[in-house]
């Protein structure tokens, strides 16, 4: 199959710093071009050349801006080329557009969360008609599956499931046993509220009081809002924290990151898809303490590969995890060695690429 894949409008193919949609994008077409012929369409970047070909997945870039300019220049790229296949990631509204462009040629739809077929981005009337015009619909978790067929129940039988992955032979963990006299715990991920950094730190605090070993808390991840930045480093002030801001790290570097840490956690006060951040921590040998909700419940397994906080709103709860982990070296080991083979059988991205190849060759061929 000739595999055509739309990448959305905001960020480029690779990602400069990080992009999880992005990221995901350019792994899995990696290796369903073992398989298949690929073209990703990606926005320009003064980085990246126009068109470029990587392990096998040519890229052309075409220039960006509102979603409706960035999506005239990827019908108009479109043009007198033939696909047997279009996947659209995470832009319902591109559905309609280019299916009116390639009347006859199937359109798969990856959805890697609810964003945008949620206001403020899109009514419920507008998500229903453009669910209605894909194809199919690929979700990345079981639990974005069950809430994407609540929502719209028309779009069920459409929906089809692949668990994103990990790069295992990037993510891995590290052979050097740390020296620090710090406890550290890592978060990575976009400063934004529902990502709930402000609960790690209340709960860092918490856990200060009751061990014997000091706490550092690394924060790897930028903000497009610079007061919500500085709001985060004024409460670990507050609250005499040590916290250490790494900013954005840019993904081809974050592995460098995971390797110096004790744990990682995951304090979403939202629904995650999936969190592939969890994935990757797992990947690079750390004991994850995450949050109980959505697709993260699929990859963190309480008490198997990591520990799973059910009260995720209170910081005590995550306080508690982080004492166990600290005092139960046992625990942590064991945490580690499951949670790196669990990533190795279930979450390496060929994995993911195999079960999208499988579905879209049971569906159109």
């Amino acid at each position: 199959m000739h595999i055509l894949i739309v990448a959305p409008e905001r960020i480029p193919v690779p990602p400069v710093l990080g992009g999880s949609v992005e990221i995901s994008i350019l792994a899995i077409a990696k290796q369903l071009a073992r398989l298949h012929q690929v073209t990703i369409v990606s926005r320009a970047h003064s980085r990246y050349p126009r068109q470029s070909v990587i392990d096998g997945v040519h890229i052309h870039r075409v220039p960006t801006g509102q979603p409706k300019k960035y999506l005239q220049h990827v019908i108009n790229f479109m043009q007198n080329k033939k696909f047997d296949l279009i996947q659209i990631d995470n832009r319902p509204r591109f559905v309609g557009p280019i299916k009116r462009a390639a009347v006859d040629t199937p359109i798969s739809l990856f959805l890697h969360s609810l964003t945008f077929v949620s206001p403020p981005y899109s009514t419920r009337r507008t998500a229903t008609k453009d669910l209605a015009l894909a194809d199919l619909i690929i979700v990345n978790s079981s639990s974005l599956k069950s809430q994407l067929s609540t929502r719209y129940p028309g779009a069920a039988e459409r929906i089809r499931q692949v668990w994103l992955g990990v790069d295992t032979g990037r993510f891995r963990p590290s052979r050097r046993r740390s020296a620090a006299k710090a406890f550290r715990v890592l978060f990575a991920g976009r400063l934004i509220p529902r990502k709930g950094v402000p609960v790690l730190l209340k709960a860092a605090k918490l856990a200060g009081r009751v061990s014997s070993r000091p706490i550092q808390v690394v924060i790897a991840g930028g903000s497009s809002r610079s007061g919500y930045a500085n709001k985060l480093k004024a409460l670990s002030r507050s609250l005499r924290v040590n916290a250490r801001f790494l900013g954005a790290v840019p993904h081809t570097r974050i592995h460098r990151v995971f390797r110096r840490a004790d744990i990682f956690v995951c304090p979403s006060q939202k629904h995650e898809a999936f969190g592939l951040v969890n994935v990757e921590a797992m990947s690079s040998g750390l004991p994850v303490i995450a949050s109980s909700n959505g697709g993260i419940k699929e990859i963190v397994r309480h008490n198997r590969n990591g520990l799973l906080v059910k009260h995720y709103h209170r910081p005590k709860a995550f306080a508690d995890a982080i004492v166990r982990l600290m005092n139960d070296s046992r625990l942590r080991n064991k945490l580690k060695q499951q949670a790196r083979e669990d990533c190795l059988a279930n979450f390496s991205w060929s994995a993911s690429a195999k079960r999208l190849s499988d579905i879209y060759t049971t569906e159109f061929v």
